[in-house]
């Protein structure tokens, strides 16, 4: 159930990068990124090409663990009137550059590890689907139409629910502990591939179970909607929701990421 293979992780961080680079053909990178309102096309680009470097070398360096300030893709406002003749070439390079690198290592080995986890497994995942939603966001800024393999989704939204959902908690206490009590689940239920998660919201820490269950909210539409949703690139407006609405509401603002 919307689980992908590691081999698959590395193969897709080339595709989706590839993806993303044919859809900049003719393109003005200068114009606003909606759903990343202080960047241009341009300075999404220089974000995404940049954590496939990050993660390259922390993987080909064997950094014992993750180290986030060496990251250049966190500051990139300086980047501006670039050409996708020559940002192109430089995302696939560097996409295909990480691919190879997680491909020479043990996926379990323990480097580049975050909260004890094996880096090469888990940064495969992270990369593979931050190139998903930011060619997105990048598509949707220049009007591009989207397609995407609704395996590919069904990864992204259950690495969402183990990745960024724990990680929203562990940064914003102050805001998720309200969104914990007694009866406070929610179901994601996609309509159109095997993908069902149920987060309970009971205890201090998000629970995830990947089944069908009856919750207080309840939200049913096609996989990739659901992972728009969860990531604020879309509303829930069109999908269906059942149940309580005001928790679903303040979930999604809460768990931003």
């Amino acid at each position: 159930m919307g689980k992908l293979s590691y081999e698959r992780h590395c193969a897709e961080i080339v595709n989706q990068a590839d993806l993303l680079v044919s859809a900049l053909d003719g393109a003005d990178l200068g114009v606003q990124v909606p759903s990343c309102p202080d960047w241009t096309v341009n300075q999404l680009l220089r974000h995404v090409g940049y954590a496939f470097r990050w993660a390259d070398d922390m993987i080909r360096e064997r950094w014992p663990e993750v180290d986030f300030t060496r990251s250049m893709s966190l500051d990139v406002t300086a980047y501006t009137d670039e050409q996708a003749a020559v940002l192109g070439p430089w995302i696939s390079e560097s996409a295909q550059s990480l691919a190879s690198a997680l491909q020479a290592v043990d996926p379990d080995e323990m480097i580049a590890t975050l909260g004890g986890r094996p880096g090469p497994r888990l940064w495969s995942r992270r990369m593979m689907q931050e190139t998903v939603i930011h060619r997105w966001d990048a598509v949707n800024a220049l009007s591009v139409p989207f397609e995407i393999d609704s395996e590919v989704a069904a990864d992204n939204l259950t690495e969402w629910s183990r990745f960024a959902l724990p990680f929203a908690f562990l940064q914003r206490p102050a805001e998720t502990s309200s969104l914990v009590g007694p009866g406070n689940t929610i179901h994601l239920h996609a309509t159109d591939f095997d993908c069902e998660l149920v987060i309970d919201l009971t205890g201090p820490m998000p629970v995830v179970r990947e089944e069908h269950e009856k919750a207080a909210v309840a939200v049913r539409g096609p996989v990739m909607d659901l992972v728009l949703a969860v990531y604020r690139r879309r509303s829930v407006d069109g999908l269906e929701v059942f149940g309580d609405r005001d928790l679903l509401d303040r979930f999604l603002e809460r768990v931003r990421f």
